[in-house]
């Protein structure tokens, strides 16, 4: 058993846990030892849950769980357990989903009060050492919880009875699922949050969250939700929320105009974003949404490749040397030194570097309000670029969250696959195909896939994410040509996550397997957090699958997922864009059949590629016989000449024989909601 009068971090895997491992808070991880302890000393829990770029939870860190008085008061009243929420994140789930019952905004480091069973009884987010911000002082809440614990037992008991109450109920199962007309309303409903004017939801803090973005881009060409979708994405790109010197973008900004970022960089939203910006630069031709998917693929090489350089690591911390952004901003003698006069002064008017600074003195490199730079101008910027990024590396980098999460990995290899077809470029194929192997290969876990890797340690049983967002990336390779390897490894971990995972009660998935570890409640959230939710991403898989295989199982699944969850997509659209992405792929996606050998096939492959991927399937075959047995193609009269064909559900085109016909096929049936 770990020994409750020291701490006991030292010896993990996670690089926040790690990072307080020096502290002389007696903190435990989470697990069974940890619980016995509080038991057996009959204390309460404090469960503090962070994440390694959380720049809150380092303010508290430093100003509570590194002070010595105050982690003597912690040490004396509780079992302190520390928690990575991306190591954790069923853990993290629980225990938000109950702060917000509490009736907390919710958000990091989370600080909840624990009965020695793990069962929630209050608590909330940061805290002060000593009463500001109209928050109570840390001590003061540690030494009134602890007082409460001991002595009023009826109120704890009632906290903690409606706390489990909220954790434990089953969510309303649909009968009947969403039809195209309420889906239109869904994307309306969107649309009509959205800033007309800077994009993203109203207001700030602004998150450039992808699934509802998608859900705006589903509204179709020339649509209002769709405008909005690629104006959102035009000022991201135009914001200080991308990192203009080095590539990829922030976690969110802290304004409304995308100006000022929390600066930490996550891998999901990069992944994420990778996919709108090839959509937006298929949509408009715009070199912005080019040249930002160009810059995030160059940050991923270079800042984030770990797993022995085949995978990518989590994220990059928001602060350096005790400052956040410090790492990222610039003053304009910087440029000077850097680059001469004449340079430094084409960068400071377009990038707004000025001696006055746009934050804090200093500032933000940003485009916004300018109109996209002229092609020479913009050759220029690229030839000034490497020399800018050379010179930050001798700056202190912000510390790195090195362990490799098959979730986040699987969004980053899809997003790879996919803007490497649309933007033709082999070697992101490669960079995608090195990732699946690593996370299949090092993070298997018999049929199943682990969560978290960290210097050859795994991390075990993983979520119903891993294998969702890893069946995606499968997909995503396979139908980008990339052999049907990546299509039996979907069709494995869809087995997988069917046996393990699947919420017969509910009609969706549990986010922990059925042998995992028990918790104080099996966690079965639909909502979409920074990442999409498990079910709409297997929504979206499945029907894939069904079209893919031929197997009309995956179809019926799918449909029993999106029927059981439509409560819940009509309480809360926007917390569910993800499965109403995949309802729309359900509703009017397109199956595109490529038949044939030779040059004329590759051609109309080519064309079916070029198509945007959130509404088509691609199926490839050298002979129709090669196709899913029952398939309408089989029987389509292909006379031995290569040939696409469109289909909606079972209803097919006739054979198509040039790209140009594929294209117009493809646009009619469209028109008429196929």
């Amino acid at each position: 058993m770990s020994n409750a009068l020291q701490n006991n971090l030292a010896h993990e895997t996670s690089p926040y846990l790690i990072q307080h491992a020096g502290n002389p808070v007696h903190w435990q991880p989470w697990g069974e030892e940890a619980l016995a302890l509080a038991r057996t000393q009959n204390k309460p829990i404090l469960l503090s849950v962070g994440y390694a770029a959380c720049h809150w939870c380092h303010v508290m860190a430093h100003e509570s769980f590194e002070n010595p008085d105050i982690a003597a008061v912690m040490n004396e009243l509780f079992i302190n357990i520390k928690v990575d929420r991306e190591e954790r994140p069923d853990i993290d789930q629980i225990y938000m989903t109950a702060l917000h019952a509490l009736g907390e905004q919710g958000g990091w480091p989370l600080t909840m009060f624990l009965t020695p069973g793990g069962e929630p009884f209050w608590g909330g987010t940061y805290f002060p050492p000593e009463s500001r911000y109209g928050r109570p002082g840390f001590v003061d809440v540690l030494r009134a919880i602890a007082k409460a614990y001991h002595t009023d037992f009826e109120r704890v008991g009632r906290n903690r009875e409606a706390l489990l109450g909220v954790l434990n109920r089953i969510p309303q199962r649909g009968d009947r699922a969403f039809g195209a007309d309420s889906l239109a309303q869904a994307i309306s409903a969107l649309a009509g949050i959205t800033d007309p004017v800077d994009g993203g939801t109203k207001g700030a803090p602004k998150f450039p969250n992808a699934s509802y973005l998608e859900l705006l881009w589903r509204g179709g060409p020339g649509s209002e939700a769709r405008k909005l979708m690629l104006l959102t994405l035009e000022r991201i790109c135009q914001g200080g929320i991308r990192d203009h010197v080095g590539g990829g973008f922030a976690r969110y900004s802290v304004d409304e105009r995308w100006l000022v970022p929390h600066f930490e960089k996550m891998l999901y939203d990069n992944a994420q974003l990778l996919e709108l910006l090839a959509l937006a630069w298929l949509e408009t031709g715009r070199d912005l949404y080019r040249q930002a998917a160009i810059e995030v693929v160059e940050w991923l090489q270079r800042e984030m490749m770990a797993g022995d350089g085949h995978a990518f690591a989590a994220s990059l911390d928001a602060d350096s040397e005790g400052h956040e952004g410090r790492f990222y901003v610039w003053k304009p003698h910087e440029l000077i030194e850097i680059l001469g006069m004449d340079d430094a002064e084409f960068v400071a008017h377009a990038f707004d570097i000025a001696d006055g600074g746009n934050w804090e003195g200093q500032s933000i490199p940003n485009r916004l309000g300018k109109p996209d730079l002229e092609p020479a101008l913009a050759i220029g910027w690229q030839d000034l670029r490497p020399r800018l990024i050379a010179e930050r590396a001798k700056r202190i980098a912000p510390a790195r969250d090195d362990k490799v999460l098959a979730d986040w990995n699987g969004l980053a290899i899809a997003g790879l696959a996919r803007a490497s077809v649309i933007f033709e470029r082999r070697d992101w194929l490669t960079l995608a195909r090195d990732a699946f192997r690593f996370v299949a290969e090092s993070m298997a876990d018999g049929a199943r896939l682990g969560h978290s890797w960290r210097e050859g340690r795994l991390l075990k049983p993983g979520l119903a994410t891993d294998l969702a967002a890893m069946i995606r990336a499968a997909l995503a390779l396979y139908e980008g040509g990339a052999g049907p390897a990546y299509l039996n490894h979907a069709l494995g971990w869809a087995q997988a996550i069917e046996h393990d995972y699947a919420d017969a009660e509910g009609g969706g998935y549990f986010l922990t397997a059925a042998d995992a570890a028990a918790l104080v409640t099996r966690p079965r959230s639909t909502l979409d957090d920074a990442v999409p939710n498990a079910n709409g991403i297997m929504a979206d898989n499945l029907v894939r699958l069904a079209a893919l295989t031929g197997e009309d199982r995956w179809l019926r699944r799918a449909d029993e997922v999106l029927t059981a969850l439509s409560p819940a997509m009509a309480g809360n659209v926007f917390g569910h864009a993800s499965l109403l992405n995949a309802l729309d792929l359900r509703l009017h996606g397109l199956e595109i059949v490529v038949v044939g050998t030779g040059q004329a096939a590759d051609q109309l492959y080519r064309a079916a590629l070029d198509q945007p991927f959130p509404g088509r399937i691609i199926l490839r075959a050298t002979s129709a016989d090669e196709l899913p047995a029952g398939h309408a193609v089989r029987s389509a009269g292909i006379d031995g000449h290569p040939a696409a064909l469109v289909c909606s559900g079972q209803r097919c085109s006739l054979p198509i024989r040039d790209e140009a016909g594929l294209s117009e096929t493809i646009k009619a049936m469209r028109a008429e909601g196929g």
